[in-house]
C-alpha cells in the first residue's frame, strides 16, 4: 500500500464538465455539480490540481479512456504508439484482437482509426483539467503568491507534459490555455515555444522536495525542459540543464537521483518512490472497485494468455528482433551494434511444450531477463517461463512474453488488482527515470559536449545492468518458485563497460550509436522507441530494415512499411477535424500523407 503522503485523487464535477480520478486508500463518489464560487478558493483550486494530476491515467472507469474509448487508447505507457510502433514488441494475442493496432504496427493506418481519436482526446482532458486550475487559481483570493506559484508550477508542467505528447504525436495541433474561449482553434506551429516556457515557469518556481511525493517538483521540471530542448535539436542548452540535474537533482522526497542498484527495483511496487524516479505516475491497485482505473488500465491487456496465471489477454510480446540486441560479444561483453541479428538468440518458436527445450547458452545482457518472458527462465517468482503454453498465437506474435509490466506471486494480494476481467497493477509508470536521464544527456554530449563524458553516462547505466546482484537466477527448486532463489545465474551473462577512451578515439557517429543502442536496451518496452527513431531520423531505416528481419518470423508485421514524410506523426483524427467544421470549412488541417 502507498504511504498517506501520496497525493489522494479524489472526483469533482465542475460546470458540467466531469474531473474523474482515484487513488489507492480513497474513491469517494462524485461530489455533485457546484459553483465556480465554491471552486475559486484554496480548496476548490487543490481539488482541481488533483483533478489533472488524475488526467495522466489517461483513463477512467472500468475500462474506458477519458476520450470515451477504450483505456488502452489512453494509456501513458505508450505501447502501442511507441512500443509496438518502435519494433520493441509485436501487438501479440491473435490477429482477430484489437484490429485497430495492426494498421498502426505496420503504418498503413488512415485517420479513422480509433486509436488516435482515443488518445487525443485523453491528451486534450488533461489540458482541460490544467487550464481550469490555472482559470481558477486567478480568481481565488485566500491563496498566498508563494502558494500560487508553487500551484500554478504543477498545473504548468502537467500542461507543458500533455502537450508534449500532443506534439510527438502529431507535431502541429491547436494551443488552448486558460485564456482561450472558444475551443475550435486551428493548429499552432508554436507549440515547442509554449511547452518550454510552461517546464521553465515550473522550474524556476516548484519547490526542491514536496510534501506528497506524487507532485512533481522542480528537478523533475529541469529533467523535462532539458527534454523537450533534446527534442529540439537544442543540445547545447539541453545539457546545461542536464548537467544541474544530474549533479543536483532530487526526487519530491529529498532523495539524490541516482540508478537504483538493481534493474528491476524501477517496476517493483515495494521499491517505488526510490532514487531513480524523476516523473512518475503514481499507480494503485484496488482502489476503484468498478476495475483497475488508477492501476495501469490501459495495460490491463499486457499480461500472458492461456494458461498462465494471468487470465488475460496476450498483448505485447517482445519482439524476435528487440531480444537478439541482448547479445552481447563473449570476449569484450559488449553488444554488436549493427549486426545484432547475425548473432541470434535461441528461441522456441514452433517447440511445443512437449518438447524439451535448452535455451540459448551464449553471453547475454542481464537486461534481457527482465524484459522478455523467455522460455526456461525464470518469469519473476511464477516459475519458469513455458513458451507457447502461456501464447495465443505464436506464428503471430512470437515466442516472448512481457515482463516490466508483471507484478510478483509474492506480492500479488496487494500490487495485482483483478476487480474486472484483465488485471491491473499497482507498478508505477516511469516517465522519465534517472537512467533515461542519463543517456539523454549523453547525446547532448556527444551534439555539443564531450565523448569522454558521454561515454561516462553510458558506462554508468552499463554498470549497473552488470551488477550481479541484479541479475536474474535459477530458481532453488523449480517445483517451488517461491521458496527462493539460487546462486546460479539463470543465464551466461556478460555485459561490459566501453573501454576507456573508447568514443573519443572511434568519434561522434560510433558513441551516437552506442548511445542509441543502450536506450533501445535500457528504455525496452517503456513507450520511448518510435519517437526516439523519429527524433533521431533514422525511422525508415530502422523500421523498414525490422519488418524485413521479423517479418520472416512473425506474420504480424509482413505489410510494415514506414514512409518518410509522412509516417513521423500519426493522423489528426478525422473525427476531431470533421468536429472543427465551421460554415463549411476545417478549423483543423490534417498531417501531410493522409489526405
Amino acid at each position: 500500500m502507498k504511504k498517506s503522503t501520496f497525493i489522494l485523487l479524489t472526483v469533482l464535477v465542475l460546470t458540467g464538465q466531469s474531473f474523474y480520478s482515484c487513488k489507492k486508500a480513497l474513491q469517494q463518489p462524485p461530489l455533485g455539480s457546484v459553483s465556480e464560487e465554491l471552486v475559486a478558493n484554496k480548496n476548490g483550486v487543490n481539488s482541481l490540481l488533483i483533478g489533472a494530476y488524475a488526467a495522466l491515467y489517461g483513463m477512467q472507469g472500468e475500462n474506458q479512456s477519458l476520450g470515451g474509448g477504450e483505456a488502452w487508447q489512453g494509456s501513458p505507457s505508450n505501447w502501442v504508439f511507441g512500443s509496438i510502433a518502435g519494433g520493441d514488441a509485436s501487438k501479440g494475442s491473435d490477429g482477430s484482437d484489437q484490429p485497430a493496432i495492426d494498421p498502426i504496427a505496420n503504418f498503413y493506418s488512415d485517420a479513422n482509426n480509433t486509436y488516435y481519436n482515443g488518445k487525443w482526446k485523453a491528451l486534450y482532458e488533461g489540458v482541460s483539467r490544467t487550464n481550469n486550475v490555472l482559470k481558477f487559481l486567478a480568481k481565488a483570493t485566500d491563496i498566498t503568491p508563494e502558494e500560487g506559484k508553487i500551484i500554478a508550477g504543477q498545473a504548468r508542467f502537467l500542461r507543458a507534459h500533455f502537450y508534449f505528447e500532443i506534439k510527438k504525436f502529431w507535431n502541429n495541433a491547436p494551443w488552448i490555455d486558460e485564456t482561450i474561449t472558444d475551443f475550435n482553434q486551428p493548429v499552432s506551429t508554436e507549440l515547442w515555444a509554449k511547452i518550454t516556457s510552461d517546464f521553465k515557469f515550473a522550474y524556476e518556481n516548484l519547490p526542491a522536495t514536496q510534501g506528497e511525493i506524487g507532485r512533481v517538483n522542480k528537478w523533475a521540471a529541469g529533467a523535462y525542459l532539458a527534454k523537450s530542448y533534446l527534442y529540439q535539436k537544442k543540445y547545447a542548452d539541453a545539457k546545461a540543464i542536464f548537467d544541474v540535474v544530474i549533479s543536483s537533482g532530487v526526487t519530491s522526497s529529498g532523495k539524490k537521483y541516482d540508478l537504483n542498484a538493481s534493474f528491476e527495483d524501477n517496476f517493483m511496487p515495494g521499491k517505488e518512490n526510490n532514487p531513480e524516479e524523476v516523473f512518475t505516475i503514481q499507480m494503485a491497485a484496488n482502489a476503484d472497485p468498478s476495475g483497475p482505473s488508477s492501476g495501469n488500465n490501459g495495460d490491463m491487456l499486457n499480461f500472458p494468455y492461456g494458461g498462465s496465471p494471468f487470465g488475460c489477454c496476450g498483448f505485447f510480446q517482445p519482439s524476435v528482433d528487440l531480444v537478439n540486441r541482448f547479445r552481447t560479444n563473449e570476449t569484450t561483453g559488449l553488444p554488436y551494434l549493427s549486426n545484432y541479428n547475425d548473432y541470434a538468440v535461441k528461441n522456441d518458436m514452433g517447440v511445443g511444450g512437449g518438447t524439451a527445450f535448452v535455451p540459448d547458452q551464449g553471453t547475454l545482457d542481464p537486461r534481457i531477463d527482465w524484459t522478455a518472458g523467455r522460455r526456461g527462465i525464470p518469469y519473476l517468482d511464477w516459475g519458469n517461463y513455458p513458451g507457447a503454453a502461456w501464447i495465443r498465437d505464436q506464428s503471430y506474435g512470437g515466442p516472448y512474453g512481457p515482463k516490466k509490466n508483471i507484478y510478483w506471486q509474492k506480492t500479488a494480494a496487494t500490487d495485482a488488482d483483478k476487480t474486472t476481467w484483465a488485471p491491473g497493477s499497482a507498478i508505477n509508470y516511469l516517465v522519465i527515470r534517472f537512467a533515461d536521464v542519463l543517456l539523454q544527456a549523453a547525446e547532448c554530449e556527444a551534439q555539443a559536449g564531450s565523448l569522454a563524458t558521454a561515454q561516462q553516462y553510458v558506462n554508468r547505466v552499463r554498470a549497473r545492468a552488470a551488477n550481479k546482484e541484479g541479475w536474474v537466477y535459477k530458481y532453488t527448486d523449480d517445483a517451488n518458485p517461491l521458496g527462493g532463489f539460487s546462486d546460479v545465474p539463470a543465464a551466461n551473462y556478460k555485459v561490459s563497460e566501453y573501454p576507456a577512451g573508447d568514443f573519443a578515439s572511434q568519434g561522434q557517429a560510433y558513441a551516437l550509436s552506442a548511445i542509441y543502442y543502450e536506450r533501445k536496451i535500457e528504455l525496452a518496452m517503456e513507450g520511448h522507441r518510435f519517437f526516439d527513431l523519429v527524433r533521431w531520423g533514422i525511422a525508415e531505416k530502422e523500421l523498414n530494415a525490422y519488418f524485413t528481419f521479423q517479418g520472416k518470423i512473425t506474420s504480424d508485421v509482413r505489410r510494415g512499411k514506414f514512409t518518410s514524410g509522412r509516417n513521423e506523426y500519426y493522423p489528426v483524427p478525422q473525427r476531431q477535424i470533421d468536429l472543427s467544421i465551421q460554415g463549411g470549412t476545417k478549423i483543423l488541417t490534417q498531417n501531410p500523407g493522409y489526405n
